[in-house]
């Protein structure tokens, strides 16, 4: 357990317009498909990306401030909100005209997508739940 500095210690993330991370933890191997990282994402008030992606490992998003918005089709979630996306799932790109924080977690891992009913009847592109207001 310890203290989180929120001011030092963030690094861009590439190709990203105001975005930066702070690394928390993990052995993330990308190029051999194993481990896991958890990470900060500072998102700066019109922070976005680009272009969509996907990619091979599980990904599961806890927005702790501020509102995350998909550019695709409009889709926002405020805090405090969760997102989980599987593997191959397309997502972005993404924008937050307030700024937003977020915790990630993403792994490689075989799984279902989660023990929770509202989770298993998701589809991959409808997975950001917020409880008070549905997905």
């Amino acid at each position: 357990m310890f203290e989180l500095d929120m001011t030092e210690g963030w690094e861009p993330v590439p190709g990203t317009t105001g975005i930066a991370q702070k690394p928390l933890s993990g052995n993330f191997d990308e190029a051999n498909a194993q481990g896991y990282r958890t990470r900060c994402v500072r998102v700066a008030p019109g922070g976005e990306t680009d272009e969509p992606f996907v990619h091979a490992y599980w990904e599961e998003v806890f927005v702790l401030e501020g509102t995350l918005t998909s550019k695709a089709d409009g889709t926002s979630v405020t805090a405090p909100a969760y997102v989980i996306r599987p593997p191959g799932t397309p997502h972005g790109p993404i924008l937050s005209e307030s700024g937003c924080v977020l915790i990630e977690f993403q792994y490689f891992s075989d799984r279902s997508v989660g023990m929770r009913d509202h989770l298993d009847h998701m589809t991959p592109t409808r997975a950001a739940v917020r409880p008070d207001r549905g997905a």
